[in-house]
């Protein structure tokens, strides 16, 4: 059977050196490249594939996959070389400007690309049930995002929590821009009619925990989301792979169009 040809930026960072573990052990998978700084390609050399430290050069490779969980300005400059040579490609970035994303949505016309800030399916099956929570809870009640994360995330919010946010803002008829707030401090007040709160909490190995509070007269619910292991997410990954092979350019794919 015909496996896909993977090509992994960022291959000794968290996510990449499991990429790199989960592809090879994968039957469906042929780690094709890996892609890292030159004093950082120690150790990488065990894998049977090129180690380069510019994704150029593999992009002649029939058939190829990127995977991308790096920053946003290298996934912004390997998304418009893999639009150039059409190279679909897996990104697991986050904390990408409103100008960066709409870069990408102008490189998903190109060339198939799917882009999705956390890549668990519980994650996608809590954003499934949210406006259905939402609806049936009604206006009263407040609703706010916490996230928790190792010390060494870069960005914050999270993306998984903007996310979770604009669903929840989404299913009141708003957008997170007129609805959201991601500070208090100070005598700021009486919490707002409506308003969304997004907060982030970093420290230790956290992998990530995410909790959507729904607060109402005389009670809460809390829905919890904890990832114990960046398999998790690497899972998702891969199989976003196996799947942006067959897809055409003209969006930018995300996790509901895989799974549906």
């Amino acid at each position: 059977m015909r496996t896909v040809p993977v090509i992994i930026m960022g291959a000794k960072g968290r996510m990449g050196s499991i990429l790199c573990r989960m592809a090879e052990d994968d039957p469906d998978l042929t780690l094709a490249g890996l892609v890292e700084r030159k004093d950082w390609q120690q150790d990488l050399e065990r894998f049977a594939c090129p180690v380069v430290e510019d994704v150029d050069k593999l992009m002649a490779i029939p058939g190829a996959v990127i995977i991308d969980f790096t920053l946003p300005r290298v996934t912004l400059d390997t998304a418009a070389k893999a639009a150039k040579h059409s190279v679909p490609m897996i990104i697991g970035t986050t904390g990408f400007t409103p100008e960066e994303q709409a870069r990408l949505d102008d490189l998903a016309d190109k060339v198939p690309l799917f882009l999705a800030p956390n890549m668990s399916v519980g994650i996608y099956a809590l954003l499934r049930c949210l406006p259905d929570l939402v609806r049936i809870l009604g206006q009263n009640y407040d609703l706010e995002v916490m996230e928790l994360h190792h010390r060494h995330k870069k960005d914050a919010p999270s993306g998984t929590a903007l996310k979770l946010a604009e669903c929840l803002a989404r299913a009141r008829d708003k957008t997170l821009e007129e609805v959201g707030t991601f500070s208090r401090h100070g005598m700021i007040g009486e919490r707002n009619q409506g308003e969304i709160g997004v907060q982030a909490l970093r420290g230790g190995d956290v992998v990530g925990d995410h909790v959507v509070y729904c607060l109402g007269p005389g009670e809460r619910l809390e829905v919890t989301h904890r990832a114990h292991s960046r398999e998790t997410f690497a899972s998702g990954a891969l199989r976003a792979a196996k799947w942006i092979g067959s897809q055409k350019p003209g969006k930018l794919y995300g996790m509901e169009d895989m799974l549906g």
